[in-house]
Order: structure tokens, then C-alpha cells, then sequence
């Protein structure tokens, strides 16, 4: 097939296809003499399986390490490995999130429990007080997390 079909059939735009396969996810790619590519069946299949990583959290690099050449040739003892590992990371920023909403929640009640005789900057140095001489915990958050909720520029 050609890569409109396959962009009708997979919902990727034919510059996110001709992408995957500059970087080597998507290999089953024909040439046609004149320059067209051509595609089996089987390349919706790793689209779909690349779009489906990647909404579950998994880099691009992650998923070129995993998907096989083959998709015969799964390695299940790597998947496996690589599947949990993920799901711990995403567990990790589940409590950091956690986390951080409690901070974020307490320093709201901080806030509102502004004295009736100061104004609000008045409020906003005793509460900048209290964050910054530690007595409301900053909010934590990892250097990885903002890949992990999908804010990490482009796939």
C-alpha cells in the first residue's frame, strides 16, 4: 500500500510516517523506480503498536530498543522487563503527584487562612515566609516526570 492509504488506515499523518521510518522504527518499507514507497499489512500493525507505546509512556528510543525487526521475533523476557520497569515509573510518579497535590493543597489552606486584619501582600509574604523557611514542603517533582505525562516535546 501506499503511504496515504496507510495514513488513512493507521490515522498518522504522512510526515509522522515517513519520521518513523527516518529513525528506524519502521523498516518495511519499499521503493518503488519512481520514488514512491510502498508498505506490507503488517506496517498499520507497527504504527498502531508505536502510537499505543507511546500513549503508555514509552520514548521513542524505548520502543526502538523493544520492537523487534521482526514482529515474530519478540523477545518476551525483554517486554516483559520493559513493561514493568515502566509501570514502576509510572507508580514513582503517581506518589510524587501525591505528593505534591497535599503540598499543593495545604499551601492553598495556607493561603485562605489569611488573617482578616493584612492585606493580600501582607498574606503573600507570610506565606512565602512559611514556603520558604520550610514550613509547607515545596512541591517534588523528578526531572523525567513531565516526559512521563506526555509533555515532553516531540514523538
Amino acid at each position: 500500500m501506499k503511504i496515504g492509504e496507510l495514513a488513512k488506515r493507521s490515522g498518522l499523518t504522512q510526515s509522522r510516517i515517513r519520521f518513523y521510518e527516518s529513525i528506524g522504527l519502521l523498516k518495511t518499507v519499499e521503493r518503488l523506480p519512481n520514488g514512491y514507497r510502498t508498505y506490507p499489512p503488517e506496517a498499520a500493525v507497527v504504527l498502531d503498536l508505536i502510537a499505543t507505546a507511546q500513549k503508555a509512556g514509552f520514548s521513542l528510543d524505548e520502543i526502538r530498543t523493544l520492537m523487534p525487526s521482526d514482529l515474530e521475533q519478540w523477545q518476551h523476557g525483554a517486554l516483559i522487563e520493559a513493561l514493568e520497569r515502566k509501570m514502576a515509573d509510572i507508580e514513582a510518579l503517581e506518589a510524587r503527584l501525591g505528593q505534591s497535590k497535599a503540598q499543593l493543597v495545604a499551601l492553598i489552606a495556607e493561603i485562605e487562612a489569611r488573617p482578616a486584619d493584612i492585606d493580600c501582600a501582607a498574606n503573600a509574604r507570610r506565606v512565602l515566609t512559611r514556603v520558604l523557611g520550610d514550613g509547607i514542603d515545596k512541591p517534588t517533582m523528578a526531572a523525567g516526570d513531565v516526559r512521563l505525562l506526555g509533555k515532553g516535546g516531540r514523538h
